[in-house]
């Protein structure tokens, strides 16, 4: 009994002494919780991308360019993200999204099921469901938005929401006679699902015949059901959006495939800018007390480089860098984790030596007493074919060179070179950057697979520790 009395003693001392109690008084906090996660993809933006527009964007403000920095450049957290498929090594946009909105890798070409599914195959991708980002936000009671500049059915902004066993079954003509099995067009998912502000374009995936659609049934009206069962507004430009209300949900389609890209926009263009858009999203989402989660895509970066067309791309990453920076601006540091990345990359170069603040888009100038000739910091460096080249250019793409080569385009509409003839430019395979900041940006570091980018989103908002 003395024994148990003189250890029971003893613990109590130890228990109360000034170092164990210091250490109680210094636990660390807790890790702050956001209460709003946004999550920018650049479709397409590698990091030469990112390059190639910082000095775009410096050199549109009259400097020399390589030392400006994008909106996004400048959070406090980076990592580099491996982008491959669970059976390509250079992937597409339907797998890395799905990856980004599921927690796993997953084919090429599919969207939301699991790699045991082949693409193509209804009854696969009926067998093999993901988890979707976009469903368990709802389900938890947050509000939901999802903004693009292309087709809101395309791969990356139907990640959030659909499951599809290839990601161009956008209306119900694309699905193969012999998979009619049950799986819904993507377009059809959309109009089902539950989010509070959707925009971008497609409006052709929506509706039948009558509406000016491609849907079997020709007076389809997609948008009117989803209206009419949720009380939401459809709206179909910048002006309808402006005026639609703020308390009821937003479906907004203002073209019918993909946005007008920067470079072709007119002044008095009815379509909302993806800044327009982003402001709207924000402005209607942040009203929801529990919070929210902001997929917003600049998609179009992708195509300009598909094209082989770098000025296109880049104006359209820098539109990406403006809607950050709205972002920035208008949400709570504090309670909002805002991350940028991309979802692949492309097969794009910078090169060749050109001088500081050199035009990005122009023939390659090498400083002075650089060069073969010694160069004189103003006539172009020619090639060994006796032609100049520019500083941007393509491994591949609608842009190659068979036989003589010309004379290089240069400016923002140019087509850059190529050295491999393909139709399109294809995707790249190497690393992507994360950016981030705000509550939980401390887990965007070192060299990530892409699936742990969801990891990170679920974490910030406290579903998991």
């Amino acid at each position: 009994m003395t024994r148990t009395l003189f250890a029971a003693l003893l613990l109590a001392s130890t228990i109360a002494t000034p170092a164990f109690a210091k250490e109680r008084r210094h636990a660390p906090p807790p890790e702050p919780k956001a209460k709003n996660v946004i999550l920018f993809i650049g479709d397409g933006m590698g990091i030469s991308t990112i390059t190639a527009a910082r000095i775009y964007a410096g050199q549109k403000q009259g400097q020399t360019g390589e030392e400006f920095q994008l909106s996004f450049e400048k959070f406090p957290n980076a990592a580099l993200v491996k982008t491959y498929n669970t059976n390509a090594q250079v992937p597409d946009s339907a797998g890395t999204a799905t990856a980004i909105h599921s927690g796993q890798k997953t084919r090429i070409g599919v969207l939301g099921i699991g790699p045991a599914a082949e693409k193509g195959v209804c009854k696969d991708a009926l067998a093999n469901p993901l988890p979707l980002l976009g469903e368990e936000v709802k389900t938890r009671g947050l509000a939901l938005g999802i903004v693009t500049t292309t087709r809101i059915t395309h791969a990356t902004p139907a990640s959030v929401y659909s499951r599809s066993a290839d990601r161009d079954w956008e209306s119900d003509t694309n699905i193969p006679a012999d998979q009619q099995h049950g799986c819904k067009d993507i377009a059809l998912q959309l109009a089902e699902a539950q989010f509070d502000v959707a925009l971008g374009g497609g409006t052709a995936m929506f509706y039948g015949k009558a509406g000016g659609g491609r849907r079997a049934d020709a007076a389809a009206d997609l948008p009117a059901a989803w209206a009419a069962k949720n009380g939401g507004v459809v709206v179909r430009d910048a002006a309808g959006l402006a005026a639609a209300p703020m308390n009821k949900p937003v479906l907004g389609l203002f073209n019918p495939s993909h946005m007008t890209f920067m470079a072709e926009r007119k002044p008095d263009s009815s379509e909302p800018t993806l800044t327009d858009m982003t402001a709207a999203a924000i402005a209607r989402l942040k009203a929801d007390p529990d919070g929210f989660y902001l997929m917003v895509e600049g998609g179009r970066i992708d195509h300009g480089h598909h094209a082989g067309q770098a000025g296109y791309a880049l104006e359209e990453a820098v539109e990406l860098a403006r809607a950050v920076q709205y972002a920035v601006e208008n949400t709570d540091p504090a309670e909002t984790l805002i991350m940028v990345t991309a979802d692949h990359s492309h097969v794009f170069t910078i090169a060749g030596y050109p001088k500081r603040g050199n035009d990005i888009l122009g023939l390659v100038v090498p400083p002075k007493g650089n060069g073969e000739d010694g160069g004189d910091g103003v006539s172009p460096l020619l090639a060994a074919d006796g032609k100049p080249y520019t500083t941007l250019g393509y491994a591949n793409g609608p842009g190659a060179v068979s036989g003589e080569r010309p004379m290089p385009q240069t400016g923002i509409a140019a087509r850059q070179q190529a050295l491999v003839p393909t139709g399109i430019e294809t995707h790249g395979g190497e690393d992507v950057a994360l950016f981030a900041t705000g509550p939980g940006a401390e887990r965007a570091h070192g060299v990530i697979e892409q699936n742990v980018i969801y990891s990170i989103i679920r974490k910030a908002l406290g579903w998991d520790k």
